[in-house]
């Protein structure tokens, strides 16, 4: 008899030690569930690749200068064929200099230059500008 209220009293002693353990357990993972987390993120501007957003100076708005192909908008033919030229001028000294074969439509000034207006114009400037640059 004395063997089964030692048994009783033994597991109320067990019960009573582990019940602390248990609720300090439970109420553990409860705090960490409602705990907050603040991100600090500093300033950083948007990375614009081709600098829409921002004026630049001679800002014209019938002109699109925030494209990637801005630099094939001009208000002249006689400026899209001056810059044509330059840049054929350009290429074909850089393309002699390196000894690579005579073909002013590799550039990609030549081939993105359909893209503005004026093409046409650009592009004759160009290779114009080209022969000239590589036989020299």
């Amino acid at each position: 008899m004395k063997g089964k209220y030692l048994r009783k009293f033994g597991s109320i002693i067990l019960a009573a030690l582990l019940l602390p353990a248990a609720a300090t357990l439970l109420s553990s993972t409860s705090a960490q569930a409602q705990r907050r987390v603040v991100i600090v993120r500093t300033y950083r501007p948007l990375y614009r690749p081709w600098g829409w957003g921002y004026r630049r100076s001679g800002y014209d708005p019938y002109f699109d200068y925030y494209s990637r192909y801005g630099h094939y908008v001009f208000k002249s033919s006689e400026s899209a064929y001056s810059e044509g030229y330059h840049d054929g001028l350009k290429t074909g000294q850089g393309d002699a200099k390196h000894r690579r074969s005579y073909d002013p439509q590799r550039s990609h000034y030549f081939q993105e230059a359909g893209f503005g207006n004026f093409g046409e114009v650009y592009r004759s400037g160009f290779v114009r500008g080209y022969a000239d640059g590589f036989r020299s």
